[in-house]
């Protein structure tokens, strides 16, 4: 049996999910709850405005949105970086309050990797992976060291002095090490932005799998859709400092309610047929032998495994691809998979 309770906390109500065991036992569910915070930097500019949501224990949550949208301030203010100017945020029954109230910001069951990393330059990638393992049980912070090392693929750098290493790699160390202590809430700003693509689509499988088998939360803020889609269990799109939208992904990603919320995937196409507008991807535009609908080729771009093929109909430029080139200048027909 499931109930709801609103429990009285510093004169902020607080909603909490609570579960009855066959045997009577009172279960909490851990669970992030921001409630409609707003936080600026400045009396002039709203850096955020009625933020809202919830996270369950073991969930991923990815955070889009452009530049200066507010969310790398968000992930602080979850932190506890920051303090919110109106709203509160919770951790189960832990109120997550910012420097106004802690000495040292910072909540002890999360862990936060910024943009910049914030690493110890002259120690090795083992002393800074190691650093808050408790030295009372050197084998058994040695075994953790070498499990996150393989997580991250960094086994042949454990020695190697992290000035000595490349962006992508101290971004690599620094996910390692935020993961040392097995934080209830992982918090990553822009995780994989200096990561060789080479080497980003094996880390991002290692990374989130072991989330998962370890019942981590994980909030990600990135402009790279590929985070949300493949890894995400809920996406949020910010913009002009509110939540736009907030879902499934592979429903946002299939039924996007604005042009803004599509070009976070993937080249757009708005176009007006038979009356209605449409946002297509380029994947939803086909090149057909016959077709009412006649465009002309003006530019194409390889993109591996298929082209990019620019075209104009109706003195509208569109975008779709195609697993050839086209010559430019060419006539030829198309239709559109619209959807339902």
């Amino acid at each position: 049996m499931c109930r709801f309770f609103f429990i009285q906390k510093n004169k902020i109500k607080k909603l909490h999910f609570l579960f009855y065991s066959p045997s009577s036992l009172l279960i909490f569910v851990n669970m992030l709850q921001v409630n409609n915070i707003s936080f600026s930097y400045s009396e002039e500019k709203k850096t955020l405005q009625n933020i809202s949501f919830s996270l369950n224990k073991g969930e991923h949550l990815c955070i889009m949105g452009e530049s200066g949208c507010g969310k790398s301030t968000l992930l602080k203010l979850i932190y506890g970086l920051l303090d919110a100017h109106k709203g509160s945020l919770f951790w189960d029954n832990n109120e997550i309050l910012g420097p106004s109230t802690h000495l040292i910001p910072g909540m002890d069951f999360f862990k936060y990797v910024p943009q910049d990393f914030e690493l110890m330059p002259f120690t090795s990638v083992t002393e800074n992976i190691s650093k808050f393992l408790s030295r009372f049980h050197p084998e058994k912070a040695k075994l953790r060291t070498q499990e996150l090392l393989k997580v991250i693929e960094m086994e042949a750098y454990a020695d190697i002095k992290v000035k000595n290493l490349s962006g992508g790699q101290q971004q690599r160390v620094a996910i390692a090490r935020a993961l040392a202590k097995e934080p209830e809430l992982l918090l990553l700003d822009e995780p994989f932005s200096q990561i060789d693509n080479f080497k980003k689509s094996t880390l991002r499988r290692n990374l989130f799998s072991y989330l998962k088998q370890q019942k981590i939360a994980c909030i990600v803020a990135t402009h790279d859709g590929n985070d949300a889609l493949s890894f995400a269990d809920q996406l949020i799109v910010i913009k002009d400092h509110t939540i736009l939208v907030n879902g499934n992904p592979k429903q946002l990603y299939e039924n996007p309610k604005s042009t803004y919320i599509a070009s976070l995937f993937d080249d757009v196409n708005e176009i007006t047929l038979y009356g209605k507008h449409f946002i297509l991807y380029p994947h939803q535009i086909h090149i057909v032998k016959n077709s009412e609908l006649k465009a002309i080729v003006k530019n194409n771009y390889f993109r591996g495994w298929y082209w990019l093929i620019e075209i104009e109909l109706n003195d509208t430029r569109l975008f779709l691809t195609h697993k050839t080139n086209i010559p430019v200048d060419a006539s030829i027909c198309v239709r559109f998979k619209l959807p339902l």
